[in-house]
């Protein structure tokens, strides 16, 4: 199996992001040589440590056609694209390009190499949409529900595919509720947001049922090198999860008890187009490779908590 030492030469595509800035500070400590290609122009996730990683600013479309070159790695981290239901509402074309173009147009670039590199693509446990069973199995039917969980298992087909029919080492993990440090947008940020905009008065998307299996980022990264490093990478596919349900009104709960706010509570009754009810996720095949989640959701929403007082 591959290992992640100083002598490795790694990729992150999508790294100025909330995910890829948390991968590339623990792969740094490993002492390897990190190169992160991203299009955004806010870097802030990733300003304390640019003297240490290569920054290349860009579309990795753009990149692979202008002849960047993918033989200088060992891994890929695949990170880039949309990562919002929503968005992918409001411009499927965009999502579609974002996750499936990407995708596609990385593949093609390894494909041609005579010794590609590892590829470590992210997927989303909205491929299941709402599952036909609890807890989720990656064998369960995936019969998404939006067009960001439609782009995302098309785009981890592909992966599988080429993994198959052309040999690349490949492996695709499922990401369910990540929350952490950096992240602004999702119901963690988002309820935490609006009980310091408003202690008075909190409202809530949908009855407080819907229910989420949360995972820390700091878990997440450790899955990625886990599967990077000890699977067979032949295009299987990882529920990435802490494999506990929690119901958002348990999230609301939590947040008023660590904040010390009391506030009236509106659940407004509707959910966002495309998001599914609940979530409990089978992490069996996960744990097989070493994982273990290490941060429970009180202690990951304190870390949250300490870093909205410090930065925002």
């Amino acid at each position: 199996m591959p290992s992640i030492n100083r002598n490795s030469r790694i990729l992150i595509t999508g790294g100025a992001g909330f995910i890829g800035s948390h991968l590339a500070e623990h792969l740094l400590t490993l002492d390897a040589r990190v190169t992160i290609l991203d299009p955004l122009e806010d870097h802030s996730n990733i300003a304390h440590i640019l003297p240490d990683i290569q920054l290349i600013k860009g579309n990795l479309i753009d990149q692979l056609l202008q002849g960047f070159e993918l033989a200088d790695y060992d891994f890929i981290f695949h990170l880039a694209g949309n990562n919002f239901v929503p968005r992918s509402v409001e411009n499927p074309v965009y999502d579609f390009d974002a996750n499936l173009g990407c995708t596609f147009a990385l593949l093609e670039g390894l494909r041609v190499l005579k010794t590609p590199p590892r590829l470590i693509n992210m997927s989303s446990g909205a491929v299941y949409g709402n599952p036909q069973r609890i807890p989720i199995c990656e064998d369960d039917p995936t019969l998404p529900i939006s067009p960001y969980g439609v782009s995302k298992l098309a785009a981890e087909r592909y992966v599988a595919v080429y993994s198959q029919i052309y040999g690349l080492e490949t492996v695709t993990l499922r990401v369910f509720s990540a929350y952490g440090p950096r992240q602004r947008k999702l119901a963690v940020y988002e309820l935490l947001h609006r009980l310091k905009q408003n202690p008075q008065r909190l409202e809530v998307i949908g009855d407080g049922q819907q229910a989420r299996d949360f995972i820390y980022v700091s878990d997440v990264v450790q899955a990625l090198v886990k599967a990077a490093c000890h699977s067979p990478a032949k295009g299987e596919v990882y529920n990435t999860a802490s494999g506990k349900s929690v119901s958002i009104q348990q999230l609301v709960d939590l947040w008023c008890r660590l904040t010390g706010l009391n506030p009236e509570i509106v659940y407004l009754g509707k959910v966002r187009p495309g998001e599914p009810e609940r979530w409990q996720v089978d992490i069996r095949r996960l744990l097989q490779l070493g994982f273990a989640p290490l941060i429970s959701l009180e202690d990951g929403l304190k870390y949250v908590l300490e870093w909205y007082e410090a930065n925002l």
